[in-house]
């Protein structure tokens, strides 16, 4: 499902026009955007939860050139799945 799916679906469900399904789901993701980008974690009961990893810069390999090149340090998101949707997946 992408994101316009889940905004028709969402409006379908709901009886919203497209465009209020549009923006709950755009407030919804700006949320998690603005958490996860000033540090915060979120956490979803039963789905699981978002955090940021920081990552070291290293020194990695060019596979067109196949010369060294220097990787900078980064923060990139990381989900971890909950039990509950492991469990419902592995049915």
């Amino acid at each position: 499902m992408n994101k316009s799916e889940l905004i028709d679906a969402l409006s379908k469900k709901e009886g919203l026009t497209e465009k209020q399904a549009a923006d709950i789901v755009g407030l919804l993701f700006k949320g998690f955007s603005n958490q996860l980008k000033n540090g915060g974690r979120i956490e979803i009961r039963g789905f699981g939860s978002f955090v940021v990893r920081d990552y070291d810069s290293y020194t990695g390999r060019n596979p067109k050139t196949g010369g060294t090149i220097h990787v900078a340090p980064k923060k990139l998101p990381f989900f971890k799945v909950g039990k509950e949707l492991k469990e419902r997946v592995n049915v």
